[in-house]
């Protein structure tokens, strides 16, 4: 039997102690705009994006996912869903890849048999005037089921790592810093690397904390953000 995909690993703990408490908050400072996504949210964005890669793309597990996306709660959910669907996440559209998952801006330097670009509008808007083949996650992902069903894991992860590694170095990252379950950590930090990743998400999601995201962050809200959230840990961004 195979083990059980990052996703799960990641996502059951939580969705079995706190389904509904919130998971990840993103802001963006430049828009104003403010999401939160319990954990029960947050798995079913991941269940869309792999049912997505499935059905549409007949995604496999080993398959790659070229990811090269900002820091973002939608980034966090296709990440998710991408190992859902056992996925080896790389962070380079211009890496050979099955899917690319990309801004709009990163279309045509994707390298991918199926690209797929995000707005990552608040609204759910589509991104305009694409080219033909390529495919619009915000109105493709909505049809999809949020229910998931995995077929398995890959042998590697995120740019060749194997689940156990990623997991072990999550771990690592959150016992330097002290991260509990109990914990509300705000970060600004990118997701621009694996190792940028295991820092700014999986050491959060891998003991069960809680992320408050910022993109395009203003100074002079830092301090009223983190009284609001309650935030107990700060990461550099």
């Amino acid at each position: 039997m195979p083990g059980p995909t990052l996703t799960e690993t990641l996502l059951q703990p939580i969705l079995d102690s706190d389904p509904a408490g919130p998971r990840i908050t993103y802001y963006d400072d430049a828009t104003s705009e403010r999401i939160e996504l319990s954990a029960v949210t947050l798995a079913n964005w991941a269940a869309k994006t792999a049912n997505f890669l499935r059905d549409d793309f007949g995604f496999a597990p080993g398959g790659v996912v070229a990811v090269a996306l900002p820091a973002h709660w939608q980034t966090a959910a296709v990440l998710l869903g991408a190992w859902w669907a056992g996925a080896d996440v790389v962070l380079d559209a211009t890496a050979p890849s099955d899917v690319a998952l990309v801004t709009a801006e990163g279309v045509e330097s994707a390298q991918a048999d199926e690209v797929v670009a995000f707005s990552l509008d608040a609204f759910g808007k589509a991104v305009p005037d694409l080219p033909i083949g390529v495919t619009d996650y915000a109105t493709s992902v909505r049809v999809h089921g949020d229910q998931f069903v995995p077929s398995g894991a890959g042998h590697a992860v995120l740019d060749g790592r194997a689940v156990d590694d990623v997991l072990a170095a999550a771990r690592a990252r959150a016992a330097q810093r002290g991260f509990t379950a109990t914990d509300r950590v705000l970060s600004s930090a990118a997701w621009s690397t694996a190792d940028d990743l295991v820092d700014g998400l999986l050491s959060v999601l891998v003991v069960g904390a809680s992320l408050v995201q910022v993109s395009n962050p203003n100074s002079t809200s830092a301090e009223r953000r983190i009284a609001t959230e309650k935030v107990t840990a700060v990461l550099d961004g």
